[in-house]
């Protein structure tokens, strides 16, 4: 496998770590991209652009991103409190007054953006089409009740996060949240990530579901029973979290793509993802700092850990953010950053000034620590010793 484009000195073994993916892991098409202090220090990519396809991945392709877009999400509330035009303490119903039912009036901000809220499940999915409309998604949430008592403990929202954080800003802004993730996030730090694709966009590949190698490298797949069974039933919180929009929506199709799904359906390349998180740490070669440096704390403070009641495996989270531990490595303690389900990763080290993104047009079963983006991690710290 051929790859294509250049890493700093020192960083090499991030260069043959990304080539022992396509050799031993069964990558198809994949780009990863890092900054460190604001510079980009790995610019790399190879394979197809289409999981099914021949055409090369160019310099610039895009893939959808799935949950990677819940860190991009949670970037547009938190700069709406570092503005003071949000209160993370006050419930949510303060500014959006239809979310008060059910029982969910005193569901504060931060509960919603640390997976708190209670509401990860609808007991009447949604359909794809229904899904992306914007109007029909929020008063669904608002009229759901909560599966356990907001605050009181944590489970992920894997889809209903798409409409908590989207409706919010919303009812905050006065805008479409893709305009204004577009205004006020991409543009200003340059970064290529779209949430609602426009139309006739080039550079998107076709992604897929890919098989993984049982084991490969010393680097184990398959899950754990405990989250293969909840997987498996119907009737659990796993299943039905993820089963929030039924049938699962083709994600090749452009009307799903030009949705804004802000929990789901992001679309970036990999030095977009890796720009964003860049961004939010410090100054960027070409863009604007985003975060303060009070605003980082706050999104890397520890709100939820231990088990989680969705995930099954134990899961910390901050304001919208994952954080490093056992279900999701990321390059240290201090990392804070999202994957998304089946393959991409992106994430800042405030510590060491990393900020790493990686995509991929090959889906696996993996929803938190897929093991080529876990390689491309580890080889990120070993270029750091």
């Amino acid at each position: 496998m051929d790859v294509n484009g250049t890493v700093a000195e020192g960083f090499e073994p991030v260069r043959e770590a990304f080539a022992a993916n396509f050799a031993l892991l069964g990558e198809r098409g994949a780009a990863v991209a890092v900054y460190r202090d604001g510079h980009r220090v790995v610019d790399l990519w190879a394979g197809t652009a289409d999981v099914d396809g021949t055409a090369p991945w160019q310099r610039g392709t895009a893939q959808i991103v799935r949950s990677a877009t819940k860190g991009v999400a949670a970037a547009g509330l938190l700069l709406l409190h570092q503005r003071g035009e949000l209160d993370l303490d006050a419930p949510v119903g303060t500014y959006w007054p239809e979310y008060k039912a059910a029982g969910k009036e005193h569901t504060r901000v931060r509960h919603l953006l640390a997976h708190r809220a209670g509401v990860p499940v609808l007991d009447r999915p949604l359909t794809p089409s229904e899904a992306a409309d914007p109007d029909l998604g929020a008063a669904a949430v608002a009229g759901q009740a909560p599966v356990w008592e907001p605050g009181t403990d944590h489970g992920y929202h894997a889809q209903t996060y798409s409409w908590l954080t989207g409706e919010l800003l919303r009812r905050l802004t006065g805008r479409p949240v893709g305009e204004w993730i577009a205004d006020e996030i991409a543009g200003p730090a340059g970064a290529d990530l779209w949430l609602g694709l426009p139309a006739q966009h080039a550079r998107v590949g076709r992604v897929g579901p890919v098989d993984a190698p049982e084991s490969a490298g010393g680097l184990k797949t398959r899950p754990k029973r405990a989250v293969a069974e909840a997987y498996a039933d119907p009737e659990s919180l796993t299943r039905r979290a993820f089963a929030a929009i039924t049938p699962l929506p083709d994600e090749n199709d452009p009307a799903y793509r030009a949705a804004a799904l802000p929990a789901s359906n992001g679309i970036a390349t990999a030095d977009g993802l890796a720009r964003f998180y860049a961004s939010l740490i410090g100054d960027v070669d070409g863009g604007t700092r985003l975060f303060t440096p009070e605003t980082v704390e706050l999104a890397r403070a520890e709100q939820s850990a231990g088990p989680d009641r969705v995930l099954v495996v134990g899961t910390r989270f901050g304001l919208g953010y994952m954080l490093h531990g056992a279900a999701s490595p990321l390059l240290s303690p201090g990392s804070f950053g999202h994957p998304g389900r089946g393959g991409a990763l992106a994430f800042a080290d405030p510590e060491s000034g990393i900020a790493f993104g990686y995509v991929t047009n090959g889906f696996r079963q993996s929803v938190t620590a897929d093991p080529r983006a876990q390689a491309l991690v580890r080889a990120v710290r070993t270029a750091l010793a």
